[in-house]
């Protein structure tokens, strides 16, 4: 049976999930989620970067044909496809989408321009990546997704339970308590696959055009728009 969030009692039902245990809670979240929401009412939003790999393996644990969507911009690495490939694999009962805009790279450099990213990334976010993830959620009413407080400002008062207002959603993050050597230790333990781009100093992956390598400043998002004030694809903004 759906669960019905409104203004007053979705922070109470987030403030009521306990945090010390061996998942900071992330188990508990994901249970309350695929227990409140029939399977066709809540979607993982996944990147495939570390989080997102520790959220598919409790998700199975929870849910084993849940579905997830990955926003495939036409941009993205080509070792980001090579681990959906390797999770599909691992994880065949997963119901992965690989959703893509509904203009072409080459449409979009026909209406907007070429590299339309160096000129207004954020227009081009939107087209690549808002505007699908938007057509994914008509009909939902809970998204999952892999934000940790540590990782930015902007994500510092990150909930388990948020109340959307750009999606007019539910967007539930069990991994807000995890910090990057708990995400780590965690795909170590388990033997998972992970994009190896992870390795050579990306600890946040994108699409190529807007993300770089980083130095040691501790920055998650450090390597995303480098040189500009954008630090988001407009997903999380509010």
């Amino acid at each position: 049976m759906t669960v019905t969030i409104t203004y007053k009692n979705w922070n109470q039902i987030s403030d009521s999930f306990y945090y010390d245990d061996e998942t900071k809670g992330a188990r508990s979240v994901l249970e309350w989620a695929y227990r409140s929401y029939p399977g066709d009412e809540i979607v993982y939003a996944s990147s495939f970067g570390a989080e997102a790999i520790v959220l598919i393996d409790l998700i199975q644990q929870v849910k084993q044909d849940a579905d997830i969507v990955f926003l495939d911009t036409g941009l993205h690495f080509p070792e980001t496809y090579e681990v959906i490939d390797r999770i599909e694999e691992r994880f065949p009962t997963l119901r992965i989408e690989r959703k893509q805009p509904n203009l072409s790279l080459d449409e979009q450099a026909e209406r907007y321009g070429s590299a339309l990213w160096k000129r207004e990334p954020n227009q081009c976010c939107n087209i690549r990546k808002v505007i699908p993830l938007r057509e994914t959620l008509a009909g939902k009413h809970a998204w999952i997704s892999g934000l940790r407080r540590e990782q930015s400002l902007l994500r510092a008062n990150t909930e388990f339970i948020n109340k959307d207002e750009k999606f007019q959603n539910i967007k539930i993050c069990p991994l807000i308590h995890w910090t990057w050597n708990d995400v780590w230790s965690y795909i170590k333990k388990k033997g998972l696959p992970y994009n190896i781009l992870h390795d050579h100093h990306y600890p946040s992956i994108g699409c190529f055009p807007c993300t770089q390598p980083t130095g040691a400043s501790g920055d998650s998002r450090a390597g995303r728009w480098a040189g500009s004030n954008k630090t988001e694809c407009g997903l999380h903004d509010r």
